[in-house]
């Protein structure tokens, strides 16, 4: 029997967050504050991270290629999603920065439940529960965790745009 689950919601959320610090040295206990995440949970979520490979032996630095491949193929089977009831909220998937410059609907809007949401869309669960508060803290986080939830939601035109986004963002090679 594994000591470790596979990977969390969380996870991701740490590692997207990792990613958007770029060369920024970081601490966990700054993972802990800016994400709304316990220590403990921090730190039992970087030993899942490195076990599944998207992590170095270090715990560090974030293994891109692994990531992207599971981004844009996985995430959304492992962590489906489906659109909601309406609600106010903050804009995610293609209806937030990157894809809103691309994509224009004002039929399918989609949102984080949030008392302080701007637009009125429908509800897509966050990732993890402090999503909405992390990404009101760091625009590149928002950024990367509205394009994971495009891959999820989105049809196949803003599935290839978040994809290319993503792999432009994480310097790889392409991942579609």
């Amino acid at each position: 029997m594994r000591s470790l689950d596979g990977v969390k919601p969380q996870d991701i959320l740490i590692l997207l967050k990792i990613l958007s610090l770029g060369e920024k040295p970081w601490r966990s206990l700054d993972l802990a504050e800016s994400l709304g995440i316990s220590p403990a949970e921090i730190s039992l979520a970087l030993e899942r991270c490195q076990r599944s490979k998207f992590l170095d032996s270090s715990k560090k630095r974030v293994m891109k290629s692994a990531l992207l491949e599971f981004l844009v193929h996985g995430l959304k089977y492992v962590f489906p999603v489906s659109p909601g009831a309406m609600t106010s909220g903050i804009p995610t998937a293609h209806s937030a920065p990157p894809l809103n410059k691309r994509i224009v609907s004002s039929e399918d809007v989609y949102v984080w439940p949030c008392a302080e949401g701007s637009k009125r869309g429908q509800t897509i669960k966050p990732l993890y529960e402090t999503v909405p508060a992390a990404a009101q803290k760091d625009p590149k986080l928002y950024e990367l965790l509205a394009l994971a939830d495009a891959l999820c939601v989105g049809r196949a035109r803003e599935w290839l745009l978040a994809s290319k986004e993503l792999e432009k963002r994480m310097g790889q090679a392409q991942a579609v």
